[in-house]
This record gives C-alpha cells, sequence and structure tokens, in this order.
C-alpha cells in the first residue's frame, strides 16, 4: 500500500496540482523497512504519468485557441515556440523543477514532441530526481 501511495502523491505532483512527493518518499526511506529501489520506480512511474497526462492535454490544447477565452493569444503561442525552439526538445530533461516541469511537460504535448522521445527525457530527468531525494534522505538518516 505504501508503494501505490507514493506512486499516487507522485501522480498528482507532476499533473498541474500541487503536492509533494519528495517529502513522502523522503519519509518512507528515512522510516526504513520498504525496497529502495520500489520507491524508486513508484515515485518516478506515478511522476512520469502525471507528466504523460500533462502531454496528452496539450496535444489538445490548441483546438480551443481561437476562442474568446482562451488564456494564449497566437502570438504569445509563436513566442512560446520560439522559446521551446530555442532551448530544444533536451529542456525536458528539466520537467522535474518546479514551478516550470508541469508546464514544459504539457508544451511537450502542445508542440508535438515525438512521443517516445518525451517519456525517454522526462523519464530520465525524474527517474534522476527521484534517486537524489532517495540519497539525501539516507544522508539524513544518518544524522538522525
Amino acid at each position: 500500500m505504501a508503494y501505490l501511495s507514493l506512486l499516487l502523491s507522485a501522480f498528482i505532483a507532476a499533473t498541474l496540482l500541487p503536492s509533494s512527493s519528495e517529502l513522502m518518499l523522503s519519509a518512507m526511506v528515512v522510516k526504513g523497512g520498504l525496497s529502495l529501489p520500489l520507491l524508486w520506480l513508484s515515485a518516478t512511474f506515478g511522476n512520469v504519468l502525471g507528466s504523460c497526462v500533462n502531454y496528452a492535454l496539450g496535444t489538445q490544447v490548441t483546438r480551443f485557441a481561437d476562442r474568446k477565452w482562451f488564456p494564449v493569444s497566437a502570438k504569445g503561442m509563436a513566442r512560446a515556440q520560439r522559446q521551446f525552439n530555442r532551448f530544444g526538445v533536451y529542456s525536458l530533461l528539466f520537467a522535474w523543477l518546479p514551478v516550470v516541469g508541469d508546464p514544459l511537460t504539457l508544451i511537450g504535448g502542445v508542440f508535438r514532441v515525438r512521443f517516445s522521445l518525451f517519456l525517454l527525457l522526462v523519464s530520465i530527468g525524474k527517474g534522476a530526481r527521484y534517486l537524489l531525494v532517495i540519497l539525501m534522505a539516507l544522508g539524513l538518516e544518518e544524522f538522525l
């Protein structure tokens, strides 16, 4: 049940909803008694899955670009496209960053990044982040 809870927390954290799966993962590591590889896998899988939801939403968002209520103008979309092209598809490696990460995954869908490349880059970035969280939590455990 702990692994599923972590997976769900990581999933929610990857969507545009606020959540912090890092705290839950850290607490589980410090508490001990759970498999570190399974904790890492649960957090990474849940977070990547949430990013895939953002990607899917991004592929559909431009259908509404001609509506008056659409929050981004055509000029704004062109500017976003230039910025994304400037930093390249490899900016998706930073999808784990707070504040900018979730919108990056949405933009990946808007600009139709090849899904297999999206999945690879996002998985690498998020997997590395959760590995770092585990290593930091293990370091904290020594001080407690």
